[in-house]
């Protein structure tokens, strides 16, 4: 596609990278040679001047036995014999020249190094102006060698290790080129399949666990989807069904209004049942975005939970059960979720506790240790009766779960009730909890609140 041209290329980038490094990296250290090697060829000059002015002092100081210009130049120039470098101009205080010895080459595009110094001519004593002068015409040709060298060499060797980063490049980004093969192959016809990890860099590990760990939530996820499209067909399937045959039965043959009266409200308790799941579904897509949580100063939870019995007054009656409420704390929590979430665990204890039993609804602080104040409160439900089978456990919050203690009273109970609490367990940013043993079943909810203080007895 033409956006794609914009898109960075990891591998073209890193070879683009070390491509340029290689010849920041080869430029420097050409240049550092090159500057060593100047710096030191200029330090030789000037040791060979030195060395030569202290001789050319030397020679003149010594040379008692010299009267004339003839013997001085031949003196001079017997010393000069051989280095060919060098050229020497002696002058007199007037500026003409009393020895003049110009050097080999003279006259070429070699920059001369000079050194001039005052010295006295052997045996008049008379003082004169010295000009030494160095040739450097084939130091700056072996210069001019060095940097053309080096500047190849600098080229050349950023040319061969791109080269080698290119492929190198290519060849560490094969792992990835697997990664994305593998997951090309991937597809939700096939969500058992995972990413081999074996021949991966250890740096991609983690992220291979990660998206492996990923894939099977999504596999869950997409199972309990499937799960419940099915549940969901299933609960609205049966009172659909019932409700076209009672109609069509109603419309066979004439009926007496008392007939329909009973038939229309038949239908009724049907329509009120689908839309109770109606309801519960819209909210549980509410909660799984987030949305329905609005926290608010609530004085006593234990206030809340006798509201709640007293709407369940009527079940609890037919139940032949008590309720009790221990313990109590302020919170800051959304008391219309949580009445409901309350709502929902009293039902659910009710339908299974013992006739004549007590169900306690048990409210609790756990501090924090760190921060004075804060903690947890936990809301559990606990009732007498039939124990939950401990594979049934885990999945009581589930969507449509019924486990085999509860498929009775399924016409009333579709099976949302819990997982309605856990949804608003989760909008309070807690978890919720199942114990079942020794006949008793204790069902309820973790919140952390910040601001939950125990109230004082």
């Amino acid at each position: 596609m033409p956006w794609q041209s914009d898109v960075p290329h990891l591998g073209r980038r890193l070879s683009r990278w070390l491509a340029l490094q290689t010849m920041l990296g080869l430029g420097l250290v050409c240049v550092a040679v090159y500057v060593v090697i100047a710096l030191a060829l200029a330090l030789r000059q000037q040791e060979v001047l030195d060395h030569k002015q202290q001789a050319v002092q030397h020679l003149l100081a010594e040379g008692r036995a010299v009267h004339g210009a003839p013997e001085l130049a031949h003196m001079l120039d017997d010393f000069l014999t051989g280095h060919d470098e060098l050229s020497l101009r002696i002058l007199d205080a007037q500026g003409s020249p009393v020895y003049e010895h110009p050097r080999h080459g003279a006259g070429g595009d070699g920059r001369p190094l000079h050194r001039r110094f005052a010295v006295r001519l052997p045996g008049s004593g008379q003082p004169v102006q010295a000009d030494l002068q160095l040739d450097r015409s084939d130091d700056d040709a072996l210069l001019r060698h060095l940097a053309w060298t080096l500047g190849l060499a600098a080229v050349i060797g950023t040319l061969l290790v791109s080269l080698a980063g290119i492929w190198l490049v290519h060849r560490g980004l094969a792992p990835l080129h697997s990664l994305v093969e593998q997951t090309r192959r991937l597809s939700a016809q096939d969500l058992q399949r995972r990413l081999d990890d074996s021949g991966q860099p250890q740096e991609l590990r983690p992220l291979i666990a990660q998206f492996n760990a990923l894939l099977e939530r999504l596999s869950v996820a997409y199972r309990q989807m499937e799960a419940f499209n099915t549940d969901v067909a299933h609960e609205l399937n049966t009172p659909l069904t019932t409700l076209i045959s009672s109609c069509e039965l109603a419309l066979r043959k004439p009926r007496g209004e008392a007939e329909l009266r009973e038939v229309l409200s038949s239908n009724l308790e049907d329509l009120q049942r689908m839309a109770g799941i109606v309801g519960d579904m819209l909210f549980l897509s509410q909660a799984d975005r987030g949305q329905g949580a609005r926290l608010s100063a609530v004085a006593s939870l234990a206030a809340l939970a006798h509201e709640v019995i007293e709407f369940h007054e009527a079940a609890l009656q037919e139940a032949g059960v008590q309720v009790v409420v221990r313990g109590d704390v302020p919170a800051q929590v959304d008391a219309r979720l949580l009445r409901r979430a309350l709502s929902n665990l009293l039902g659910n204890a009710t339908r299974y506790a013992a006739p004549g039993s007590t169900i306690a609804v048990q409210i609790s602080h756990h501090p924090c240790a760190r921060h004075e104040g804060a903690g947890d409160v936990e809301l559990a439900v606990i009732n007498q009766g039939p124990p939950i089978p401990a594979e049934h456990l885990p999945r009581l919050f589930d969507r449509f779960y019924r486990g085999d203690a509860a498929r009775s009273q399924a016409d009333r109970n579709h099976g949302l009730g819990l997982a309605i609490v856990a949804a608003i367990a989760r909008l309070h940013g807690g978890r919720t909890f199942a114990e079942s043993a020794g006949g008793q079943t204790r069902i309820g909810l973790l919140l952390p609140l910040p601001g939950a203080i125990p109230a004082t007895s």
